[in-house]
């Protein structure tokens, strides 16, 4: 009589621990899926920390790019009016006004002016000059460097190259004083179909700026060669006005502090200005024109 009841009594605990059971099942996903999210949330704050962190650095080594001293000089005077009427008509008596301005595409960077005299004596002959000058200067950039740095590394290439003339004889170098930062004279004899030229080749160096200077005289049809200490003192004398012009056109108080470099990087010269001027015109050539 008894056994039905306690039966039943014990489908009913079953049951309780079965609903339960299901409870506690149904709970679980739920757990999870709120972990999962806490979990996908703390990923995204971590993310944001890592990418501000390398937008710092990255500012960070931009501030810290170095800086390069801006070049002095940052523009070149008139080729053709650098020297005076005097000194011109001391090295070019016949050709003092006939100064002819080389082509250049940047006029603020580089220039040049020549002159060629022919003093015709008749049958005695005649005296020929030709004169050049040449102005460089050098920007200052990051890429590059420092205006007088590359100014100085080419002073030093168109002294070589004037000292390494192909047929040069009797050749010498010498150091000028008063002529800027660093000056040198090379000079030497050369030989030619027009007869015996006497060459002098003077570069200066002024800050971020090289003046060369090339003068060159012979005497033809029997007339007598030139004296080379003359001309060697005349070609010193116009480097020292040529580089004096310089220094003026930039006035005294020329920029020489530290920047972030110059406006522009510097432009290589398409040919060296030594190599071209040590090639004189020929008299013959000079005639014609």
């Amino acid at each position: 009589m008894h056994q039905p009841a306690q039966r039943d009594l014990s489908d009913h605990r079953r049951a309780k621990r079965l609903h339960r059971v299901l409870v506690c099942a149904a709970a679980v996903p739920v757990m999870l899926i709120a972990a999962g999210c806490s979990s996908d949330s703390g990923s995204d704050d971590g993310a944001g920390k890592d990418t501000s962190g390398v937008g710092a650095t990255t500012s960070a080594d931009a501030t810290a790019a170095p800086t390069v001293q801006a070049a002095a000089y940052r523009k070149l005077p008139e080729p053709c009016a650098v020297l005076s009427a005097k000194t011109l008509t001391e090295l070019v008596p016949k050709g003092a006004k006939s100064g002819k301005e080389g082509t250049s595409s940047d006029t603020a960077s580089r220039g040049s002016c020549s002159w060629t005299s022919l003093d015709n004596n008749g049958v005695k002959g005649s005296q020929f000059r030709w004169l050049n000058v040449s102005l460089l200067r050098f920007d200052s950039s990051q890429t590059q460097g420092e205006g007088d740095q590359l100014a100085r590394e080419y002073y030093k290439k168109q002294v070589q190259e004037a000292q390494s003339v192909t047929g040069a004889k009797n050749a010498k170098s010498e150091p000028v004083a008063g002529a800027g930062a660093e000056a040198t004279a090379v000079r030497y004899d050369l030989k030619k179909k027009e007869g015996a030229f006497k060459q002098q080749t003077v570069v200066a160096r002024v800050e971020n700026v090289v003046v060369t200077i090339d003068y060159n005289g012979a005497g033809l049809a029997g007339e007598k060669a030139p004296n080379a200490d003359t001309l060697t003192k005349a070609a010193e004398k116009a480097v020292k006005e040529a580089v004096a012009a310089v220094t003026s056109a930039n006035g005294t108080g020329a920029d020489t502090g530290t920047g972030t470099g110059a406006s522009s990087a510097p432009k290589s010269p398409s040919a060296s200005p030594s190599k071209t001027a040590s090639v004189s015109p020929s008299p013959s050539a000079t005639k014609k024109s």
